[in-house]
């Protein structure tokens, strides 16, 4: 970032208009007066200090505010907010507020997120000539400094620089990594100090001049200079979000939202993460932790991968139906995996909270969730009550006759009659982890909890059975690189569309797919390295549908009774049979009495020879269009031997 400094137009009378020093003796020397609201250059290390002076010289901000993570500072920053007319507090609850972001704000933006490298092969796999990549976006390391000089010039005049130092996991623990965000989004600073670990424990960590990720962030100022909505300041237009892997850099631009201005979230925890790992020998993937105890008292812990819209948080925070079961909560979106001396796979959740969507959330679907969310929480696009609450779509049975809703853009929402959702379909809760009540008492453990299962799943209605169990690792890897899912089509489309997910990671690769496949392959030589066996792999199908549409399984609490037939299999007891994709239960061997609706069992676990011919098809354009030649020769071999087995099948 230094060179784009030189880029940065009247850079020399900025410091000589906000400075009372001006000596040319580095960087530092030019701004040690610069007007700090809070904290001390003078008490930063090297590495850090030269981060924030390259930012100013850049943004060009006001004044520097190095954050400690308090209470009070929280409070004030909250009030700042309010102030503003960002946030509304929300006095059904407690310490609760309410954010309406710019309508051309409101989720992650896919297209406009890239990944720097020197090559684009390192970034992503070379996609079949005239077809559109799937699987991440490059951008040269020429353009990328281009795209920063470009906008991020100026851009925080009249703002608060914020420095956020923030420990992605427990604070000292081997698994842990620490970042330091710059934002001019206070916003974002509350936001983060419920997602990650953040405050001056965190800088404290970082005077021995250790490495960070360093993570850069504007809401930006549209090159007219008009803020359509001041209270939620973005430029929507020149939005970009860059990841450069070598330097371990990411830069984030004209968007205030969540997973574009969160950057310890997806950008950090899976894009870094992920290169990170791969070069350190571990796993940063998109997958809820949770601990199941059954009526004996054994505990396991698994870690599982579903797309959205799938129920990841709520398997997450499962209520068990089956008496004498207990389900805890270790995270609901992130885990990185470590195999430690033994060659146990252990993992971490490297968030400190919850940033879950809203809708949808209720009583029934989760209500570990609701018990979780009403407190000390920031709500984003949700609808408001007439009453000081919340509400969204899900939320039907907590309503009273007497209370008005105002819908996620201000305007009255009236229950079926209004057309249009009351809560944007992407609205979002951002909560801290510890007030779960089922949080599982090592959700914090420096050393992480063992994993004995990795689950892969996916919204498929049709062919794919309840739940199958990978023949081996190489085939289980295979599994994870074939997952895809229902999910709602494009507005081009009509209907739902089946869209390939491999590993629910598809828009969070930080490298080339074909080598993240290599890498897990290679997770199971490194086991065997330690004379240990790397985990089992399961795929799962809550959402299997009849010929009349409807869903074949209860889903929701009851998924526990598939849990229960996994850690069967975990510990080795002999109830599966094996079928062309994998080993599913064998009769009997899955719990179903007392279930409120008899199950079809024979329907939910048939393998239709002409869905998986289809299938297979389908996986082998897939794989010729999206990863062409940087396929490993093993995932081509599986699906080799698939293809053998399903024509076989009767």
């Amino acid at each position: 970032m230094p060179e784009l400094i030189e880029k940065v137009s009247n850079t020399s009378s900025y410091i000589k208009s906000r400075c009372a020093t001006t000596s040319n003796v580095g960087l530092y020397n030019h701004i040690r007066g610069f007007p700090v609201a809070k904290g001390e250059l003078d008490a930063l290390s090297p590495k850090v200090r030269a981060f924030i002076e390259e930012s100013v010289l850049l943004c060009q901000p006001e004044s520097i505010h190095i954050c400690d993570g308090t209470n009070r500072e929280n409070n004030m920053l909250l009030r700042i907010l309010q102030n503003q007319g960002t946030i509304v507090p929300l006095p059904k609850y407690d310490n609760c507020y309410l954010a309406r972001t710019n309508p051309a704000d409101v989720a992650r933006v896919e297209s406009k997120t890239f990944i720097c490298t020197n090559r684009r092969d390192e970034a992503i796999p070379t996609a079949k000539l005239n077809v559109d990549g799937k699987l991440g976006n490059w951008i040269s390391e020429n353009d990328m400094k281009m795209a920063i000089s470009n906008r991020f010039p100026g851009c925080m005049r009249g703002r608060t620089m914020y420095v956020v130092p923030f420990s992605m996991g427990p604070l000292g623990s081997s698994l842990s990594k620490i970042g330091i965000e710059i934002t001019d989004s206070a916003y974002v600073v509350c936001s983060m100090r419920i997602m990650t670990r953040m405050g001056a424990a965190v800088m404290d960590l970082l005077r021995s001049n250790c490495d960070f990720v360093r993570c850069l962030h504007s809401v930006g100022t549209p090159a007219n200079g008009k803020i359509e909505q001041p209270s939620w300041p973005c430029d929507p237009e020149r939005t970009i979000i860059l990841h450069k892997p070598a330097s371990n850099e990411i830069v984030s631009y004209g968007s205030g939202y969540g997973g574009n201005s969160l950057l310890g979230k997806k950008c950090f925890a899976l894009r870094i993460g992920s290169t990170i790992a791969k070069k350190e020998g571990w796993l940063a993937e998109h997958m809820l932790i949770l601990g199941i105890t059954n009526p004996k008292g054994e505990k396991k812990y698994i870690v599982a991968a579903f797309p959205s819209a799938c129920g990841k948080t709520n398997l997450a925070m499962l209520t068990p139906s089956l008496p004498g079961y207990k389900v805890e909560c270790i995270g609901d979106d992130i885990a990185w995996m470590k195999y430690d001396e033994n060659g146990q796979l252990r993992a971490i959740n490297p968030e400190n909270g919850f940033f879950g969507v809203a809708p949808g959330t209720s009583n029934k679907t989760n209500p570990n969730a609701m018990k979780t969310i009403f407190k000390n929480t920031i709500f984003t696009n949700v609808a408001s009550t007439s009453d000081g609450g919340v509400y969204w779509e899900g939320m039907e049975d907590t309503l009273t006759n007497d209370v008005q809703i105002t819908d996620w853009l201000g305007k009255p929402w009236i229950p079926k009659v209004t057309k249009t959702p009351a809560a944007h379909p992407n609205s979002r809760f951002c909560t801290p982890a510890k007030q779960c009540p089922i949080i599982d008492r090592n959700w914090e453990n420096p050393d992480g909890v063992p994993i004995s299962a990795i689950l892969f799943g996916g919204r498929r209605p049709n062919g794919v059975p309840l739940v199958y169990e990978s023949f081996s690792w190489q085939h289980g890897v295979f599994v994870g690189a074939t997952m895809r899912s229902e999910a709602t089509a494009a507005a081009e489309h009509k209907g739902k569309v089946i869209m390939n997910d491999p590993f629910a990671m598809r828009p969070f690769f930080g490298y080339n797919f074909g080598a993240y496949l290599k890498h897990w392959l290679s997770m199971e030589t490194r086991a065997h390295s330690y004379g240990a066996q790397p985990p089992k792999i399961f795929h799962v199908n809550w959402f299997r549908k009849d010929a009349n549409g409807q869903f074949l399984w209860p889903g929701y609490g009851d998924n526990i009774r598939v849990l229960e037939w996994i850690l069967k299999r975990i510990n080795n007891e002999s109830c599966a049979k094996k079928t062309a994709i994998g080993y599913i239960p064998s009769d009997g061997s899955l719990n179903v009495e007392q279930l409120q609706d008899e199950i079809n069992v024979n329907e939910l676990f048939s393998i239709p020879k002409e869905f998986w011919l289809k299938e297979i098809d389908d996986i082998i354009r897939y794989f010729d269009e999206q990863v062409g030649s940087d396929l490993p020769p093993e995932i081509a071999h599986e699906l080799n031997d698939l293809k053998i087995r399903i024509e076989k099948s009767n």
